[in-house]
């Protein structure tokens, strides 16, 4: 069965464009499926949930798009500045950063702001979210690396780097996080919180994913894509994937094989297969799709990977250490896409029930 797959991106030109993906043939082909005129000013982030898509922009908005209905959804007006960071927790809550410094945590339910908080003396410059739901990290232009406990908003740990970091992002079993400087990569692990590896890329990075646990895939400034062994400290593979700089990168698993995107700034975006086993050899080009226009973010729409969870509830945390140690326990947790990230503070709190299948 073909799967359901829509690529969305933003661009300078202000649009976001959504194609849909026909995945039965062998060689996959890309429908234009909506375009998305939303913003006053180039598309600077992009993030996608089971039900909607979400842009963020120099024009200080985040547009609302709903694949479900194919409408637009209106905006949130929370952040004074470019909206730098967008991420999805499950399909109930969204977080966005921003030059303004703020982080701001939404409900996806009625789209409210649920919480926010003043992350960065500077601007945000990337967040992401620990796959429990429990944890984010933040980097912003002050020079930080900030751990957030999401159960009650505050921040647990900060940590001084020396230079700004552009990319934070948690592996996808939150064991271990990397952050980006320029053209370093650089591996923490979760329970000690000290630097496991550092890597070395050939440019500037401008867009990093994991596909694995240990495999990374990182873009730079220039038409190469390069994935990196994090656990071994070593590049394994590299291939040439534009004509011009590889603007982003994202990924999702088919049954047996990894289906890595790319997006340029010369106007393409490309999916390539790959099989991640021990030897990793170059991916093979699966289709194609020329938008025409001046790339800068990207994220694919698979409804149908979208995690349903539930979990148990974990202790209060207190403290970085035991937070991580708690994380650890529970490393697979899985977390109930109803639950409040950040409970609203001026709400009573209500039971939680259990949720039985």
């Amino acid at each position: 069965m073909a799967a359901v797959l829509e690529l969305v991106a933003g661009s300078y030109e202000q649009v976001a464009f959504g194609y849909r993906v026909k995945t039965d043939e062998k060689e996959w082909t890309s429908k234009p499926n909506f375009t998305h005129h939303a913003h006053t000013a180039s598309i600077s982030a992009v993030a996608a949930s089971e039900r909607f898509v979400v842009t963020g922009s120099k024009d200080e908005t985040i547009q609302l798009y709903d694949m479900k209905k194919r409408i637009e959804h209106g905006a949130l007006l929370q952040h004074d500045g470019t909206i730098t960071c967008l991420e999805f927790y499950g399909s109930s809550h969204l977080l966005s950063g921003g030059e303004d410094g703020l982080i701001c945590v939404w409900s996806t339910k009625k789209w409210e702001s649920l919480k926010s908080i003043k992350a960065h003396k500077g601007h945000v410059t990337s967040l992401s979210v620990h796959p429990s739901g429990k944890l984010a990290l933040s980097v912003g232009t002050d020079k930080t690396l900030r751990t957030w406990n999401l159960t009650n908003g505050r921040s647990a740990f900060i940590k001084n780097i020396k230079q700004n970091a552009h990319i934070v992002r948690w592996s996808p079993d939150g064991d271990k996080y990397v952050v980006v400087i320029n053209d370093m990569v650089t591996l923490y692990d979760l329970e000690t919180a000290s630097v496991t590896a550092t890597i070395i890329n050939a440019k500037r990075i401008s867009s990093i994913k994991f596909l694995n646990n240990s495999i990374l895939a990182v873009a730079g400034d220039d038409e190469t894509v390069r994935l990196c062994d994090v656990g071994k400290e070593k590049w394994v593979c590299e291939f040439k994937a534009h004509e011009t700089r590889v603007k982003a990168v994202d990924s999702f698993n088919m049954e047996d094989y990894c289906v890595l995107v790319t997006a340029s700034n010369d106007g393409f975006i490309k999916m390539w297969k790959l099989y991640l086993k021990e030897e990793l050899e170059s991916p093979t080009l699966l289709g194609e799709v020329n938008t025409t226009a001046r790339l800068t973010c990207l994220a694919v729409w698979k409804p149908s990977s979208v995690q349903q969870i539930t979990k148990e509830p974990a202790a209060e945390a207190t403290t970085s250490e035991e937070l991580a140690q708690e994380l650890l326990k529970t490393k697979r947790v899985r977390i109930a896409t109803e639950e409040v990230i950040l409970e609203d503070e001026s709400k009573p709190k209500k039971k939680k029930q259990k949720s039985g299948k």
